[in-house]
């Protein structure tokens, strides 16, 4: 894909980005922009299905929605409340350790900025870019699997990691866009350009994408 391209992809994935299924963390950010929520969801989502983090989420919250009131849980009652999401237990402990700290170290303020964010516990650059973007509404480039095995067929950018393709797309991703990839590219990487077969016969940016690392589409 030439650079001068992502104008028209943006635009083409947008339109059909809106009639498929919308990941659960843009629902909840888009009617509460809360960053200690998404901050707590994001680290619920890893290695588990949307709809699972959706439904351990609102469980979550109907016990405790602020940082001080998750610090006073015990890990066992997160614990019942998350199951069953990947690695219940440990993200049980992550999320009462990081709650104390906000509470303690930042006066219950989830930090707005990908460096303070990175220093908490559990915490990785895709968890701090998605708090930036969808809990302050700031710039930042969360890059999940999706962005980053689209970017890449796209031949957009040319990366072997996911942190590789953050600051490939910082370097050359309009600034524009930054807060939207990861939202439009996780509806489209789910529902159309799949890891493995993806649907190019009804993809809207077929003619633009160059199919790298893909030997079977449909």
């Amino acid at each position: 894909m030439r650079k001068a391209d992502i104008d028209m992809v943006m635009s083409l994935l947008k339109k059909q980005v809106k009639g498929l299924h919308v990941p659960w963390l843009e629902q909840m950010a888009s009617g509460e922009r809360d960053p200690f929520k998404i901050l707590v969801s994001c680290i619920l989502s890893l290695r588990t299905q949307d709809r699972t983090t959706g439904g351990a989420s609102e469980r979550l919250y109907r016990l405790a929605s602020t940082p001080e009131e998750m610090a006073k849980l015990p890990v066992g009652k997160i614990e019942k409340a998350i199951y069953p999401v990947g690695f219940y237990r440990v993200k049980a402990r992550t999320i009462r350790t990081l709650s104390r700290e906000i509470s303690e170290k930042y006066h219950s303020r989830v930090p707005d900025k990908i460096e303070g964010l990175l220093m908490l516990k559990g915490v990785g650059r895709k968890t701090a870019n998605l708090v930036v973007t969808l809990g302050y509404d700031k710039p930042g480039i969360c890059v999940d699997t999706h962005v980053h095995r689209i970017t890449n067929r796209w031949a957009y950018v040319r990366t072997k990691t996911p942190e590789e393709t953050e600051f490939a797309l910082r370097g050359k991703l309009p600034l524009k866009y930054w807060k939207e990839i990861n939202g439009l590219l996780v509806a489209f990487g789910q529902q159309i350009c799949k890891p493995v077969s993806p649907l190019c016969s009804i993809c809207s940016v077929n003619e633009y994408c160059r199919k790298r690392g893909v030997s079977r589409h449909r």
